[in-house]
């Protein structure tokens, strides 16, 4: 039995070939909904990012036409804390430092050339715009005269030699100390630690003496166990030891008249005994005294 021609295999009869009409409501979006999001999230950086890349570039040129400036060379330098070196002397140090741009300038390197004068312990170095630079310096102190041979130089507490000794420092006034410094063939002077460690224990102790300190002429610390100092118009070497100085040196005043109504020609007093007191004349033992009578 035949099929009537225009009947489809299943289904309704007679639909083969028909196109339904579209429904214009109906859209397929253009674009994933993946595809839309990265948009979105595109956009919002560029929101960010757009004002801050304008930003960057902005200061950038900023920046460029600043340390081109004219306007912001260093013209001033201000010096504070020196007393030993001239104003005109520290701006030698740095000499260079006028006419760089005062953004660009490298500070370091300046501050090192202060602190390669023996006279400045520590520098600092700061920038006030627009033009000018701040330079603090403290100045060290010299604790002593040190002598070796024929030569004399100031010394600081931390051992550091200052400067030759000269006719310009007379106003310090300060014990001359044997045995601080030698001076090897082959080198210049060197500092014993030990010693100067010695020296400044001995010094420090007369703060709370400066009458009896200011009398200190002499100081030799040749032997690290034993400081032996010299007063001002006496030419009798006191074996101080290595602490008790203040003690000990009283201990001499007291009895000097004493001493010198016992003994004649006296060269040395031993005071690290503390009980007795040892006096030795021309180099041989002349007797002992009890250090309280």
């Amino acid at each position: 039995m035949s099929r009537p021609p225009h009947a489809s295999r299943r289904g309704l009869p007679g639909l083969a070939g028909i196109h339904a009409p579209t429904d214009r409501r109906f859209r397929r979006p253009d674009v994933r909904p993946e595809r839309r999001r990265l948009v979105r999230a595109t956009w919002r950086v560029a929101r960010w990012v757009g004002p801050a890349f304008v930003g960057a570039a902005l200061a950038l040129w900023i920046g460029r036409v600043l340390v081109s400036s004219e306007r912001l060379q260093i013209q001033n330098i201000v010096v504070r804390g020196n007393a030993r070196l001239s104003t005109a002397e520290v701006e030698q140090l740095v000499a260079g430092l006028r006419d760089e741009n005062i953004l660009r300038v490298g500070l370091d390197q300046y501050q090192q050339q202060l602190l390669d004068s023996p006279w400045i312990e520590r520098a600092t170095l700061s920038r006030v715009l627009p033009t000018t630079i701040d330079v603090d310096i403290v100045e060290r102190t010299p604790m002593a005269v040190a002598r070796v041979g024929r030569q004399l130089y100031l010394v600081d507490v931390a051992g550091v030699i200052i400067d030759e000794y000269g006719a310009e420092h007379r106003n310090f006034d300060l014990p001359i100390v044997d045995g601080l410094i030698t001076s090897p063939a082959s080198r210049g002077p060197l500092v014993d630690a030990d010693r100067v460690r010695l020296t400044g224990r001995l010094l420090a102790a007369f703060d709370v003496r400066p009458d009896l300190g200011r009398r200190l002429s002499h100081v030799d610390v040749s032997n690290v166990r034993d400081a032996i100092v010299m007063l001002d118009g006496e030419t009798t070497w006191l074996h101080l030891g290595t602490e008790r100085f203040v003690e000990r040196l009283t201990t001499y005043l007291d009895l000097a008249p004493t001493l010198r109504e016992r003994f004649e020609d006296i060269d040395a007093v031993d005071l690290r005994f503390d009980e007795r007191v040892f006096v030795k004349g021309q180099g041989q033992a002349q007797g002992q005294l009890a250090a309280r009578q």
